[in-house]
């Protein structure tokens, strides 16, 4: 897939990496072409994304009567400001799908949030496409399906996360049998130095309140407890073909080193930038070519000077326990992983509620995967991953309860 402009299917357009997308084919308007955006529901913002790139196709996953009613009438009006023909409309799951699998699309940009994104992936790639994924879930839940299916159809997944981009980078050229390792790298969130008697009180504006990277509230609340790291290196199992023992997690806090790899020789590659999704995304869409992005504004350059240190940490898995449950459900495989995504939804939906504390969130997690034990599957199917999700938030609120972790409305 190296042919310029390059026909791009955007899902999940209106969140924070969807419009740092757009920021991107904004800048290089010769090398990229929007033919498709998909969005939950925000019509308001979409509509002006329509009248800016002029997809043929618009999905909004959100489907009742009023976003009908509302989309055709928006979304028509802002292609008929600029007399162009309007747009089709799709909505629902098949509007998804048929986005991801549009005829004339060449790569599609997987920036959804949750399990939704699952089977437009399996479609693209079923249809031949190119995937660029933001989308955690799916490689947590569903990575042995989805690789083994790319791998079976030839179509290559590239990582639009900041840590695996910077880990992919780091591997091209190299020959797999010589890595040693993968090192992940996390700036260690925002309560990296609290002392341990403090965080039960920790306030949900204090998580909100990420020290290097600016994201939506559950992505934010996830660094804040490393749960995120805990996913992404079950991520980098699926994306990498890595055992697990040999992918561990540096704190960087400054964030300027994303990934490290090392190989049985000793040597390290890093990659190193500033913190900004731009980067990766650009890396993603272009790739295999490296596109000038300093002189337009997109992406600023490191000052090794203005730097002056770099710090390095261990991970303390008593401060985050949200990691190591992680790895733990990564280990056992199966429908764990499905389990922990699960309990973890539904946790930090409490918490961004202000029903449960910050410390909650883990507890929960742990109460719901001891559960699940009885009911793992070792190799499951796309009903099982969905069903054992659902499971997981359902149990999840059901322990919340239970357990006396429910605060009352005044918190």
């Amino acid at each position: 897939m190296q042919t310029f402009p390059r026909r791009i299917a955007l899902l999940g357009s209106t969140g924070s990496i969807g419009r740092q997308t757009l920021d991107v084919v904004r800048c290089f308007p010769e090398y990229f072409e929007v033919v498709a955006l998909a969005a939950h529901s925000n019509l308001s913002l979409l509509a002006q994304q329509v009248e800016e790139f002029a997809p043929t196709l618009v999905a909004c996953f959100a489907e009742t009567p009023a976003i009908r009613e509302e989309a055709q009438r928006s979304l028509v009006e802002a292609r008929g400001r600029e007399r162009r023909p309007a747009p089709r409309l799709a909505f629902g799951l098949a509007g998804l799908l048929e986005a991801a699998t549009l005829p004339q699309v060449d790569l599609v940009v997987v920036a959804t949030s949750g399990l939704v994104a699952l089977e437009p992936v399996m479609a693209a790639i079923q249809a031949g496409k190119t995937i660029a994924l933001a989308n955690k879930e799916t490689l947590v839940m569903a990575g042995h399906l989805v690789m083994e299916a790319a791998r079976r159809a030839g179509v290559a997944i590239l990582p639009i996360d900041s840590e695996h981009s910077a880990l992919w980078q780091c591997l091209r050229g190299e020959d797999g049998t010589e890595v040693r390792r993968l090192i992940l790298t996390a700036s260690g969130g925002p309560f990296r130095r609290t002392p341990l008697t403090e965080l039960s009180s920790v306030t949900v504006a204090q998580a909100l309140a990420h020290p290097t990277w600016r994201m939506g509230p559950k992505i934010t609340v996830d660094s804040a407890t490393l749960m995120n790291k805990g996913l992404e290196v079950i991520e980098a199992h699926w994306l990498f073909s890595v055992p697990y023992e040999r992918i561990e997690v540096v704190i960087q806090p400054e964030s300027i080193i994303h990934s490290m790899v090392e190989f049985v020789d000793g040597s390290i590659k890093m990659q190193a930038s500033l913190p900004s999704m731009h980067l990766p995304i650009l890396d993603a869409l272009s790739y295999p070519l490296r596109l000038e992005a300093g002189t337009r504004g997109l992406i600023r350059p490191l000052d090794w000077a203005q730097v002056a240190q770099l710090h390095f940490e261990t991970l303390d898995v008593v401060r985050f326990p949200c990691y190591r449950l992680a790895r733990e459900a990564a280990e056992h495989g199966g429908t764990y992983p499905c389990a922990l995504v699960g309990a973890d939804e539904e946790a930090v939906a409490l918490f961004l509620a202000g029903q449960i504390g910050l410390l909650d969130i883990a507890r929960l997690i742990e109460a719901v995967l001891e559960r699940h034990t009885t009911m793992a599957q070792a190799q499951p199917d796309i009903p099982a991953i969905l069903q054992t999700r659902d499971w997981a938030r359902q149990t999840a609120r059901e322990l919340a309860a239970s357990l006396g972790v429910v605060r009352q409305a005044t918190g």
